[in-house]
C-alpha cells in the first residue's frame, strides 16, 4: 500500500507541475498578432458546390439536367391508357353545377 500512495503522490506532483507550467505561460508569453491573407482562386469562388477539404482534388462540376422525353402517344393521337389525368376525375362535378 505505501508503493501505491507514493505512486499517486508522484504523479500528482508531475500533474501539478504541468499545471504550474500552463499557468507560467499564460501569464508570461504574450501572443504577436500579424495579418494574415488567404487567397482564393477564382474558380473556387465562383465554382460553388461543397467546399474541398485541403489536399485533396476539387470536387467535378454537376452534370447538366438531360431535357425529359416527349410524351408517348398511341397512334390515335390520344394517350396511352394508365397515364395523364385521371379519368374519373374529368367527370366529377362541383355542387351546384348541372
Amino acid at each position: 500500500m505505501p508503493t501505491l500512495i507514493r505512486l499517486l503522490i508522484t504523479l500528482l506532483f508531475l500533474a501539478g507541475l504541468a499545471y504550474a507550467g500552463m499557468i507560467a505561460l499564460i501569464s508570461f508569453v504574450e501572443p504577436t498578432p500579424k495579418e494574415v491573407t488567404v487567397r482564393i482562386p477564382s474558380r473556387d469562388f465562383l465554382g460553388g458546390g461543397a467546399p474541398a477539404l485541403p489536399g485533396s482534388a476539387p470536387a467535378p462540376a454537376a452534370p447538366e439536367p438531360a431535357e425529359p422525353a416527349p410524351a408517348e402517344t398511341a397512334p390515335d393521337g390520344n394517350e396511352p391508357e394508365g397515364t395523364g389525368a385521371n379519368p374519373s376525375a374529368a367527370e366529377e362535378t362541383l355542387p351546384g353545377s348541372p
